[in-house]
């Protein structure tokens, strides 16, 4: 082997030596930085968790969960027997605004909200009512003079129903007791709507047809309701 090609065989195995040392000194300063970044990221996650918990704590105060505390004191002031038959229901949806100081100052003192009510009547007839003259016979016909209908309930689905929007002056917070006047006169007016719309007519026509079924059931061949004249 000559000498020439000797020493380039030498400085080929340099090279390949550098190569290699300057491959290892890379990865030994590769994972150098990454274990150091790893270290910084875990002395920053007190903070982040820290700054994490702080958003959540001011999210719970400016939309706290409100906490209800019944009294354990209760107190039954009447219990009674009832004899009602219901024989309809309404489902009945009102917009209802209320507002307050509406006037040349409600930019400033005014309070005005639109309250969106879901509401349930419920009618029928009270058999409480109903009594031994209101029931006879005649020719093998019974004749029955059922009581007039009356709505027995109308309230407010409190699921359903919700305040859609409130707009009060720049120097007020607002009526307390706006929205509670709100839904008293919802009430009325989902009471007043099924009223409108006959809710008492078909609440008789369905009690007639259901004692007409019983009385039947029961053996009467034929039954006759008769309408109690109304009153001038």
């Amino acid at each position: 082997m000559t000498d020439s090609r000797r020493n380039w065989i030498i400085v080929w195995v340099l090279i390949g030596t550098v190569i290699l040392l300057v491959g290892m000194v890379g990865l030994f300063v590769y994972q150098s930085i990454q274990t150091g970044l790893a270290q910084v990221q875990q002395g920053f996650q007190p903070i982040t968790d820290m700054t994490s918990n702080l958003g959540t704590q001011v999210a719970d105060l400016r939309n706290p969960t409100p906490t209800i505390i019944p009294d354990p004191l209760t107190i039954i002031y009447q219990v009674r027997s009832l004899a009602r038959l219901e024989t309809i229901q309404y489902s009945v949806e009102k917009v209802i605004t209320a507002e307050t100081g509406q006037n040349i100052l409600g930019p400033l003192f005014g309070d005005k909200l639109i309250f969106v009510a879901h509401g349930v009547v419920i009618a029928g007839i009270d058999l409480d009512k109903l009594g031994p003259k209101d029931m006879w016979t005649e020719n093998g016909v019974l004749y029955v003079r059922l009581p007039e209908a009356e709505i027995f309930i109308a309230t407010l689905d409190n699921d359903k129903s919700y305040v859609y929007d409130r707009g009060t002056g720049i120097l007020t917070h607002g009526d307390m007791n706006l929205e509670t006047a709100a839904r008293r006169a919802a009430e009325d007016e989902v009471a007043k709507a099924a009223l409108e719309d006959g809710i008492l007519k078909q609440a008789n026509q369905n009690a007639e047809n259901y004692m007409y079924r019983l009385l039947r059931g029961l053996g009467f061949s034929e039954v006759i309701f008769i309408r109690p004249t109304p009153t001038p």
